[in-house]
């Protein structure tokens, strides 16, 4: 997923909501013909493709997109959903604030589409439109991490790169030791995370070591960061940037051009870096699975963004029969990832733009096709799912800036639960 998290806090009027559970706005008659009027953070190009493919194979049917910058989406939203703006149709969700936005009446329950959903995308996929056994947002858009490597600089420091076999997948620890390796030999930099204190790409070291996503309870309210296995991943994750093995000093998403300089021995992002680097490394390199803690378990991130209907539109007919087929279609879903390089949700998609994705780098993304298809199956897990995520994100970030930057693991994480539990009291 090439972005962060949305960063804002639940509003008292989702607490309320939680109190007596959720509840269904119900389906009633509306138009089946007409325009659909989407909502979303991406350029009016990405999805050309699937609007003129959903207009051509529904003659009468138009759709009008509207673009809101990604960092004014959330608060747009909060304000027009919750007016009941009736001119939003469908929708673009983040995926970690489907709850939230269910918990507050703002999206349609397509709990009728559930088995659908099931059927079409995988595991982790499915799950994550879920809150309270009911579905209710569709997933479009998929992502997995790979593990981006200099193979001019292993070869420099006597190092044989990884395989982009999973069977063959690295430790962190076999990692570490390659990166200061070809520090030795001249590289600038061991390793570097392109969402270096983002939760969605942090996730994977807590739970490699059994550590949990940091939220737990019946409610998924409780605080859940100071296990075991936090403490160790929190730990190694300083000691890289204590040490020298990661650089301070550069944010997230500022990361790839570190790479593709030839700046840095291994490198942690997404498949649209495959495009990214075949454009503008001017070296040898390669791409293998993600690294896992010795003894722990292989945990990949997934998720990126879902669809939902907006219960005050008057044409939720037709809005679900848009969202069917940008969600459910597999020609439609496919189209909905043309303009990009971001993962196509819907199962059979996916294995039609791989190949695509492979080919972009040539012989230096070789194996990319396998490799993202048994991640997206093998090893996904989904952030958590609580109405509490937004809070979450936003406090974890901020910790795992902190860390970075030097803070004591353990009362950085200590101050971080706190924090948490104060921010959710108000949502028990």
């Amino acid at each position: 997923m090439k972005r962060s998290s949305l960063v804002v806090a639940a509003t008292l009027a989702a607490s309320a909501l939680l109190l007596g559970g959720c509840s269904a706005s119900g389906s009633s008659s509306s138009p089946t013909t007409g325009t659909v009027n989407l909502l979303g953070p991406e350029d009016p190009k990405t999805f050309a493709p699937v609007i003129a493919g959903f207009e051509a194979a529904n003659p009468g049917d138009t759709v009008k997109y509207t673009q809101v910058p990604f960092d004014q989406l959330s608060s747009t939203l909060q304000q027009r959903l919750a007016a009941k703006d009736s001119t939003i149709d469908v929708y673009a969700v983040d995926q970690p604030n489907i709850p939230q936005l269910a918990a507050q009446g703002f999206l349609e329950d397509l709990s009728d589409l559930q088995s659908k959903e099931k059927a079409a995308t995988s595991d982790a996929q499915y799950k994550i439109n879920l809150y309270n056994g009911k579905m209710w947002a569709l997933s479009v858009w998929n992502s997995t991490q790979l593990m981006f490597y200099n193979k001019d600089a292993l070869a420099k420091a006597g190092v044989q790169p990884p395989s982009a076999d999973p069977a063959q997948r690295w430790t962190w620890e076999q990692t570490e030791t390659a990166a200061r390796a070809a520090q030795a030999a001249g590289i600038k930099n061991g390793l570097l995370m392109e969402q270096v204190e983002a939760y969605y790409q942090l996730q994977p070291l807590m739970e490699s070591l059994g550590g949990g996503s940091g939220i737990t309870g019946k409610q998924m309210l409780t605080p859940a960061v100071e296990t075991a296995g936090w403490q160790k991943a929190m730990q190694w994750y300083a000691d890289t940037f204590a040490s020298g093995l990661s650089p301070r000093g550069v944010g997230g998403f500022q990361t790839s051009p570190v790479f593709s300089n030839g700046d840095v021995a291994f490198f942690v992002g997404g498949p649209w870096d495959v495009g990214n680097f075949a454009q503008n490394a001017k070296f040898d390199w390669g791409v293998a699975p993600l690294p896992y803690f010795e003894g722990g378990k292989q945990v990949t991130p997934t998720g990126s963004w879902s669809w939902g209907i907006n219960p005050a539109s008057t044409k939720k007919d037709l809005a679900k029969k848009f969202l069917e087929y940008a969600a459910l279609n597999p020609e439609g879903n496919l189209l909905t990832a043309k303009n990009t390089t971001i993962i196509p949700s819907v199962t059979e998609a996916e294995k039609k733009y791989l190949p695509t994705l492979e080919a972009l780098g040539g012989a230096h993304s070789a194996g990319v096709e396998k490799l993202v298809a048994y991640e997206v199956t093998h090893t996904a897990v989904a952030r958590p799912v609580s109405v509490g995520y937004v809070q979450f994100d936003s406090v974890m970030s901020k910790a795992f800036a902190d860390i970075r930057n030097g803070a004591d693991v353990k009362s950085r994480l200590a101050q971080a639960t706190q924090q948490l539990k104060d921010a959710w009291s108000q949502l028990k």
